[in-house]
């Protein structure tokens, strides 16, 4: 029987081949419409893209937050001439609306900074209020967690984290409910590039005490896109998940695919497990899975067929 990794690597090497051109994305597509309708039609059984849209909701969180960071950060500088006052900032949703915090460099900080943004995260609409203020409890433990997730990252002790040249770590606190967490992504400091990978999760208590930290990919992915040698349009892509990562998408790939899709041109995007194809739409945002046995039956009817045309 055929190894794990290599029946992931035959996956890939199937997926891959349907991401060129627009003659294999159209039939890629297509296969998508039909899976999903088999995968619905299956009685007693757990739908696998509805079982994962608690994971779409996170990585819509993160993105949220993040293109709060990239956009907040240029309008602050703009506006704040006091370089040496920041101390640094974070990002929060706060009511549907996308929120980057500054604080000061104080040994007890003050925001000195708030850039809130709507859904369109249109810089000429965002509000910028430069009003010295005390955090809101919510803000508090965001800083609170976000600096031990830092002093994590610089310390390193147990050697979890992995740097590498051209990237930089971008640090996500998150308060959901009563969850508490960090992700920790990696960013690209190069154009061309869409990283996956290199992404890590940190947990806390109530009261902001660290209580578990782990890699979520065991590898870094970069992908470049744009055009192939050749010239054809890449209009998608993918990376293979091995089960330490998990089944399913994570909340990272799916944020980073939101903040790079567009640029990258992209259709869809296949995350592969031995259990489950993971396809996220890149024109709606909207993740379908469908089990891998499915994909096997529909190749094994395919090359049936084909055998029969060939044999007429």
């Amino acid at each position: 029987m055929a190894s794990r990794e290599a029946r992931l690597t035959r996956h890939t090497q199937w997926m891959l081949a349907v991401t060129i051109n627009n003659r294999h994305y159209n039939m890629s597509k297509t296969f998508t419409i039909i899976l999903t309708l088999i995968t619905l039609s299956v009685f007693g059984q757990k739908n696998p893209t509805e079982e994962a849209q608690s994971i779409v909701a996170e990585g819509k969180l993160l993105y949220k937050s993040e293109m709060a960071s990239w956009y907040g950060t240029d309008l602050f500088l703009e506006n704040y001439k006091d370089r040496e006052n920041i101390g640094g900032y974070f990002s929060y949703t706060d009511n549907d609306i996308a929120k980057c915090i500054f604080f000061s460099k104080a040994e007890n900080p003050k925001v000195i900074g708030t850039i809130s943004f709507d859904s369109t995260y249109n810089v000429k609409t965002a509000k910028t209020d430069l009003t010295e203020r005390d955090f809101t409890q919510t803000e508090k433990d965001l800083f609170q967690i976000r600096t031990i997730a830092l002093e994590e990252l610089n310390t390193n002790s147990d050697g979890l984290f992995k740097f590498y040249q051209n990237t930089n770590p971008n640090i996500i606190p998150l308060i959901k409910g009563q969850e508490k967490k960090v992700y920790i992504l990696t960013g690209p400091q190069q154009s061309g590039v869409v990283i996956f990978g290199n992404d890590y999760l940190l947990t806390f208590d109530k009261n902001n005490k660290l209580l578990t930290k782990k890699q979520l990919h065991k590898n870094i992915i970069p992908i470049e896109y744009g055009n192939t040698e050749d010239g054809k349009e890449v209009v998608g892509a993918m990376h293979s998940h091995l089960s330490e990562t998990g089944d399913f998408i994570t909340a990272t790939d799916i944020c980073t695919l939101m903040l790079y899709e567009k640029f990258a041109k992209w259709e869809t995007y296949n995350v592969v497990s031995e259990k489950y194809l993971n396809t996220w739409n890149c024109k709606t945002d909207e993740l379908t899975v469908i089990p891998m046995k499915t994909i096997e039956k529909i190749n094994k009817d395919q090359e049936k067929r084909k055998k029969k045309k060939k044999n007429k």
